[in-house]
């Protein structure tokens, strides 16, 4: 759908999913997990790995809520597992304690920058408060709002994580934009909320496997807009 669906002046604040729409998560991911198949011996593709990883994260964040270091933990478990070995106990903590290093995408900061003169700017993440301090100085980007999984109680897409950001900032839906990669844990959750949302679509075109998102490389999302990146969707603002 094209922006010209979208009115951007009646919105004065935006949301944005964190890891996989600001942060290069797919990067983190594989770069933390590399060094621990390498000392066992396991030949293994970042595509294999981003595929147990999107695999096992899911389950671990389904059922009653466990933080979410807990669920990096067991899925690193689960990966290892899957590949016939046990993980050290340091190894167990390698997403975790690499997680606030993860980069950012190119466009991201630039964009957040642009974004923040005209809306207030909100995270709503799948992550716990503490491991988002080092994301938050990675992105040097004063957010107004923050919104974790562990403030919540809960993982998206529940609609409880979007109320809680809907709440604290106090303004209606229909002046939210959200903005985000993940089309079942954002988009769709944001829409059947009753927000308008964007959907970041870094991978358009891209012939691939093994993505983390476990998103189509295209078709329909059911968001208002799709932008191949922030940046575009910033020029479309007219920021």
């Amino acid at each position: 759908m094209g922006a010209g669906m979208l009115d951007f002046e009646k919105y004065s604040a935006l949301t944005f999913d964190c890891y996989g729409t600001l942060i290069d998560w797919e990067s983190g991911i594989a770069g933390a997990l590399r060094p621990v198949m390498r000392a066992h011996g396991i030949e293994v593709s970042d595509a294999e790995l981003l595929e147990l990883y999107a695999q096992i994260e899911r389950e671990g964040k389904s059922g009653e809520y466990h933080r979410y270091r807990e669920v990096l933990r067991s899925t690193v478990r689960g990966i290892c597992a899957r590949l016939g070995f046990v993980p050290s106990l340091t190894e167990v903590e390698c997403l975790a304690e690499s997680l606030g290093s993860w980069p950012p995408f190119d466009d991201t900061v630039d964009a957040l920058e642009r974004f923040k003169t005209r809306y207030r700017l909100c995270i709503v993440s799948n992550v716990d408060d503490d491991l988002f301090v080092g994301t938050a100085r990675t992105l040097g980007v004063d957010f107004d709002y923050l919104v974790t999984a562990e403030q919540a109680g809960s993982y998206k897409p529940s609609h409880n994580n979007f109320n809680m950001a809907i709440e604290r900032m106090g303004i209606s839906k229909g002046r939210v934009l959200h903005v985000a990669e993940s089309v079942k844990l954002d988009i769709e959750a944001a829409k059947s909320f009753g927000m308008d949302a964007v959907w970041v679509n870094r991978h358009a075109g891209l012939e691939r496997e093994g993505s983390a998102s476990g998103n189509p490389s295209s078709g329909d999302s059911g968001a208002d807009l799709e932008v191949p990146d922030l940046k575009t969707l910033a020029e479309l603002m007219g920021l």
